[in-house]
């Protein structure tokens, strides 16, 4: 969908934000909407990407939509971003739990630092938080929680 380098609203410090389209959890009161749509956006190579990354220098976020429902075609983007030196966090409508079931997800845990997840829930809305936008949404270590077997959530 679109590249916005230099956020600092989607993870600590400075960071290019890559919004992948396509989303299914349709959220009530998502401020994204337009980025549902699959056939939105720009296809662009792993390449194309690292280059916008790599002229910025900041940590990676993919958002969207909901990457993961992207899952074959974004894995070697993680896997070229952690490869390059940079963390990378990744927002998601499915919780934890439900995301260790999907097809493929093996490939990329180990290289996520930080996982947004649970769909944005509109009466639990929560300006105050930071980097979340609905208080039943988790900011989750994933090294830590692979390594636990248990949520364990990130300190930043």
């Amino acid at each position: 969908m679109d590249i916005v380098p230099g956020t600092s609203v989607d993870g600590p410090g400075l960071r290019t934000s890559i919004y992948v389209a396509g989303c299914r959890h349709r959220c009530a009161g998502c401020h994204n909407p337009q980025t549902w749509d699959f056939a939105q956006g720009v296809e662009m190579t792993v390449s194309d990407i690292m280059e916008v990354i790599e002229e910025n220098g900041f940590n990676v976020t993919l958002t969207g939509g909901d990457p993961l429902y992207s899952l074959p075609a974004i894995t070697p983007l993680v896997i070229a971003v952690a490869e390059a030196g940079y963390t990378i966090w990744l927002y998601t409508g499915f919780t934890y739990s439900r995301l260790l079931e999907l097809p493929g997800i093996e490939k990329i845990l180990p290289y996520i630092e930080a996982i947004v997840d649970g769909p944005f829930e509109a009466d639990k809305r929560d300006v105050s938080l930071h980097f979340r936008g609905s208080s039943n949404q988790r900011i989750i270590d994933v090294k830590k929680s692979l390594a636990s077997g248990e949520v364990v959530t990130f300190e930043y």
